[in-house]
């Protein structure tokens, strides 16, 4: 299992598949996978059946399918969809964009 550069609430764009060119949240990872959650992206419809105890209604819901890792490109805020480099700096390892070489991590 490869380590992953896309991180929960990253922006990224889909470059292949149906969805090309779509943007959206990433809502979860699934490393294990190697496939990820975007949010309004990927939408299936799933029938769902009616269960009281949990207040749920059934019928047709629609849903985020998952998606696979290599499909999508990280957005960056400056320059857009940029591939993604590692660098040390001061004491942490941050994500970088290729591009134009600003830090992808945000600071806490």
């Amino acid at each position: 299992m490869a380590t992953v550069d896309i991180h929960q609430n990253d922006t990224v764009k889909v470059i292949a598949g149906r969805d090309k060119g779509k943007e959206g949240r990433v809502l979860r990872v699934l490393p294990g996978a190697g496939k990820v959650l975007i949010e309004h992206v990927s939408i299936v419809k799933k029938n769902v059946r009616p269960n009281p105890q949990k207040a749920i209604k059934g019928g047709i819901a629609e849903q985020e399918a998952p998606i696979a890792i290599s499909n999508v490109m990280l957005v960056c805020g400056a320059c857009g969809p940029a591939r993604v480099r590692h660098e040390v700096r001061g004491v942490k390892k941050v994500r970088v964009c290729a591009k134009c070489n600003a830090a992808l991590d945000k600071e806490k």
